[in-house]
């Protein structure tokens, strides 16, 4: 029998977001659900779906019509109240496994060529208590900093904690301009003054790193698969998504 993760109360959350989002309330969902969480957590072939569970085409094509759709968004719905003393952001490299080659020409699939061969990169801010508010997925070769303003853009803090790949001026001033404090430490040969750095402060950064570390307990983002960027995007806010909704769930009264 294959192993299943949602509990009632997740299931409940995600049923009522994607029933409000517009999806079709079917008998099957849960179960198409709990094949989708299979192959994220495994990283297998959709093909080796268990059949207990559905139709592995069944649980691919909802999956990927889903993605298409952008209904993978209720990641952002799910989320309560977001801590914004100081948000984190920083960047993670993902190897692209061969499988996620050919997809159809003009499709984007973000992945590039690095050192490390073909690999995507997850770009995420996380709240003060390290939980994960905002995604980006470009092609391995793409610089944190180069991102670095859409993601202020789409986060609201009284901080921005960031490595000094992120150190430049232009980011800073992104960040002022939203009321931010750019909590960002300068490069060894800066001769610049950095009065707004608080070391006290910047050593929570490691709670990004945290999630990145929690994310790829999950096989199908530890390697890339998905051959479309919108679909390892999916994979990514799906487990985004499971996080909060496990952190949410009432505990159960000690008998």
């Amino acid at each position: 029998m294959a192993r299943t993760i949602l509990t009632d109360y997740i299931w409940e959350q995600l049923e009522t977001i994607l029933v409000s989002k517009g999806c079709y309330k079917s008998k099957n969902n849960h179960n198409v659900m709990e094949a989708i969480f299979w192959k994220l957590r495994t990283g297998a072939q959709w093909s080796y779906i268990p059949e207990e569970f559905c139709s592995w085409s069944t649980a691919y094509n909802r999956f990927n019509r889903w993605a298409k759709k952008g209904l993978w968004d209720i990641f952002f719905y799910v989320r309560e109240e977001v801590d914004t003393e100081w948000v984190s952001v920083d960047g993670s490299y993902i190897r692209a496994h061969q499988h996620a080659s050919g997809a159809r020409s003009g499709e984007y699939r973000a992945i590039g060529k690095s050192r490390g061969g073909p690999t995507t990169k997850i770009h995420m801010a996380t709240d003060a208590l390290g939980n994960p508010i905002h995604i980006e997925i470009t092609g391995g070769q793409v610089h944190d900093s180069q991102v670095a303003e859409a993601i202020i853009e789409n986060i609201e803090a009284e901080n921005l904690l960031a490595d000094k790949g992120y150190d430049s001026e232009k980011i800073r001033e992104k960040a002022r301009d939203k009321n931010i404090i750019p909590m960002i430490p300068r490069r060894s040969n800066s001769k610049k003054p950095n009065s707004e750095f608080d070391r006290h402060i910047y050593k929570a950064r490691h709670q990004v790193e945290n999630i990145f570390a929690r994310l790829k307990h999950f096989r199908s983002i530890a390697t890339r698969f998905e051959k479309l960027a919108r679909n390892f995007k999916a994979i990514v806010t799906l487990a985004c998504t499971y996080i909060w909704l496990k952190l949410l769930t009432p505990e159960s009264p000690v008998k």
